[in-house]
């Protein structure tokens, strides 16, 4: 079955994608929770209108993001946790962690585009952040004991 995506699916597409799924997925889930519209003809053409009126500002969005990227290229966030004398961390520095602090810096960035692998210990690491489909930041961490 092909579906238009509305919304961005997390390990399928991103909005305005057409994607082939099984036909109980886009039934059962997708379209009943408004993710998706079945891709028949008509929906294919408004969606190619659509993408035509937006280019502009997909584009925009597009230069938005490098230019918060190259912010966070240059950025170097210092987290505090707690941790014992041998340096290891009680728990690990969360994605909810990094938003604040990029947040105390002037930059909002939403927690749920941000990936981490475990840190558990201190010193530096790094953080992906998704900022659009073509753009990934890295966010360099220097983790430190509070």
């Amino acid at each position: 079955m092909e579906i238009i995506l509305i919304q961005d699916v997390a390990n399928l597409g991103y909005k305005n994608d057409i994607v082939k799924v099984k036909d109980g997925y886009g039934r059962n889930y997708l379209i009943p929770n408004k993710m998706a519209i079945i891709a028949n003809e008509s929906n294919k053409k408004i969606l190619a209108e659509n993408l035509k009126q937006q280019a502009k500002k997909i584009a925009q969005a597009l230069a938005d993001a490098q230019a918060l990227a190259e912010k966070l290229a240059a950025v170097t966030l210092e987290v505090k946790v707690k941790a014992n004398e041998d340096g290891k961390i009680f728990g690990t520095v969360t994605t909810a962690e990094i938003a604040q602090a990029l947040e105390a810096m002037g930059l909002n960035i939403d927690k749920k585009i941000i990936s981490i692998e475990p840190v558990k210990e201190l010193g530096e690491a790094i953080a992906v952040a998704k900022l659009h489909r073509e753009v990934k930041a890295e966010i360099k961490l220097n983790v430190v004991a509070e």
